[in-house]
């Protein structure tokens, strides 16, 4: 039972090498060609928004190239119809044990930033199953930052181990990775079992250039690898002295770097309670998926605060409208469609066409009648005031194997979307139900298939994996919260302990199937898609602008990355990817 957990019938979706992560023996070659991934699943929705982006009007010359590209004959934009939908949250996936990870984050004297340089150490290092492939993983996710630090001035440092920022205060993830080169060092000459010494003096590089805050961090962010590392040797009672010291350290109401060590520190002594036997009755989850179901008040701020989740719904809906621009007839199939304020920007954008459109029909798959009874009658109401023929139909099962075809009344007459917005990751622990639901999907055939997911890689079955990718994945999330949204915000403390503490948790603490969040990312999702016969597709120009032209009207704009992975869109934060959007046919 526990091996359906990583696995979807012939496909392994720990199977696929994600490229960050190191290459895993005995992986099921045959069915994905030999790749092997351990990936990562999402952290969901957050509700819905209408918000009016017509103001961003023109005169953003970087996107003066898409604008010739598509001078004739290009697609309306949907800038000027702006309501959108929810936001999701999908946690990330690690990789081999800390040595290695962290050996990764030690590879860093290309980028000018301020971390350490680390030879590779000269003796020996113990190649055990924590230790070697954490630290590869440390040292991957050093190189996903350097496009980001252009704007750094960088002067000469009588320090050769560091390159030094002047006027600027490192990010939540630069802390990670200065701490984490930091632990590669200590860990290649400090015994495993050595904590005595750890803790008389752990740090032998100096913190040349850093700040008194940077150092405090980036020593807290040490002890809370250090503890990490003894629970993936199951030393748990050198692991909980460790975290006496963090918890001394950090706060739930501290700096970023803090508020992160807190809630890691929760999830590892939530892990050795498990372990350890001390927790006696099965702890109440916190039911993630309802959660994003609901409209409130934490996801309409992060939905108006943070960019990645309108980023990302722009672009797709963009994808729609190009794909239906001269169809009469439209079908839209909504896998969760939740409040639906996202479609009220389809049908702006139909009903400025040059020709009329015969009928718009949005079929909502669900299991909660109430609630979609009320999406659908917002929409037609909302039709009604645009003059456009609209049809809405609730299509209600109880399970995903249910779902059948025939369910969706289609019409040889309609050009058929499909449109899946953080729903594919629920179902990696059951892959049944998602074989079923790719099945029912085939057999409609429609023109186009656009899928938003979390990037992250969160569903590996090696603990340190799935912590370090979890502590890079969540830092650029706490680092996000402190930009876009106000300290003293109640809004913060309701996302960042309901929402991240809990999916932090859920990733660091759990194992079978009471973990639920198991992300995986883009390279994952290709080899899947490619046993249906499904090809993906390239995004517009007009799709690209939409997201480039969505990030820049946030004050944290610039600091939302966006970026292609082969034909995918990835979004992300100072250059931590956190969410995909991709499209996709059958061929």
């Amino acid at each position: 039972m526990a091996n359906t957990m990583f696995s979807f019938g012939e496909f392994n979706f720990g199977g696929v090498q994600d490229k960050l992560g190191p290459t895993v023996e005995n992986m099921d070659v045959e069915s994905i060609g030999g790749k092997q991934v351990h990936e990562a699943e999402n952290w969901g929705g957050f509700g819905s928004l209408c918000s009016d982006y017509g103001i961003y009007g023109n005169g953003f010359s970087d996107f003066t190239k898409y604008q010739q590209q598509d001078q004739q004959q290009q697609p309306q934009l949907i800038s000027d119809y702006g309501v959108f939908d929810d936001m999701q949250f999908q946690f990330g996936a690690l990789s081999p044990p800390l040595q290695a990870c962290l050996e990764e984050i030690a590879k860093l004297e290309s980028i000018p930033t301020l971390v350490p340089h680390v030879e590779p150490p000269k003796k020996e290092l113990k190649r055990d199953s924590f230790s070697v492939a954490g630290l590869d993983l440390l040292n991957n996710y050093g190189s996903r930052f350097k496009r980001l630090n252009g704007e750094r001035i960088v002067e000469p440092n009588p320090y050769p181990a560091y390159t030094e920022m002047k006027s600027c205060k490192l990010s939540t993830e630069e802390i990670m990775r200065v701490a984490g080169a930091r632990f590669i060092r200590t860990a290649s000459q400090v015994s495993p079992s050595d904590i005595p010494s750890m803790l008389s003096h752990p740090f032998e590089l100096s913190f040349a250039g850093l700040s008194n805050e940077d150092s405090r961090d980036v020593e807290l962010v040490e002890f809370l690898l250090a503890s990490a590392e003894k629970v993936g040797y199951q030393q748990y009672e050198r692991a909980s002295k460790l975290l006496d010291l963090c918890e001394r350290l950090c706060s739930d109401r501290g700096n970023p770097v803090e508020r992160v060590v807190f809630y890691f520190c929760e999830a590892l002594r939530d892990k050795i309670d498990r372990e350890t036997g001390r927790t006696t009755q099965k702890k109440q989850s916190f039911d993630m998926d309802k959660a994003m179901m609901i409209t409130n008040e934490t996801s309409l701020a992060c939905h108006n605060k943070m960019p990645f989740a309108q980023v990302a719904q722009f672009a797709g809906i963009q994808a729609i409208v190009e794909k239906v621009v001269e169809a009469k007839k439209v079908h839209v199939i909504d896998l969760e469609i939740r409040s639906g304020v996202q479609w009220t920007v389809l049908m702006q954008a139909l009903a400025s066409r040059d020709f009329p459109l015969e009928l718009l029909k949005i079929s909502a798959v669900g299991t909660s009648k109430e609630s979609i009874q009320n999406t659908g009658k917002w929409l037609e109401s909302f039709a009604k005031t645009m003059n456009l023929p609209f049809s809405f139909k609730m299509v209600m099962v109880p399970d995903m194997l249910d779902l059948k075809e025939d369910m969706f009344e289609l019409d040889s007459e309609e050009t058929v979307a499909v449109y899946s917005h953080f729903v594919l990751r629920s179902m990696v622990p059951q892959p049944d139900r998602l074989e079923s639901l790719m099945k029912v999907i085939k057999n409609i055939h429609p023109s186009v298939t656009v899928v938003t997911e979390v990037e992250a890689n969160h569903n590996s079955p090696v603990f340190v994996t799935r912590f370090i990718e979890a502590l890079f994945f969540f830092s650029a999330f706490f680092d996000c919260v402190e930009t876009c949204i106000e300290q003293n915000d109640p809004i913060r403390k309701s996302l960042e302990s309901h929402y991240f503490g809990n999916g932090i948790k859920n990733i660091v603490a759990t194992e079978g199937e009471e973990r639920k969040i198991r992300n995986v990312k883009i390279d994952v999702w290709r080899a899947f898609f490619a046993r249906y016969g499904m090809e993906e597709m390239e995004l517009s120009s007009s799709s690209l602008y939409q997201a480039e032209l969505v990030a820049k009207n946030f004050p944290c704009g610039n600091s939302c990355t966006i970026t292609m992975d082969e034909k995918t869109l990835i979004a992300g934060w100072k250059g931590t990817p956190l969410q995909s959007l991709s499209l996709w046919k059958f061929v």
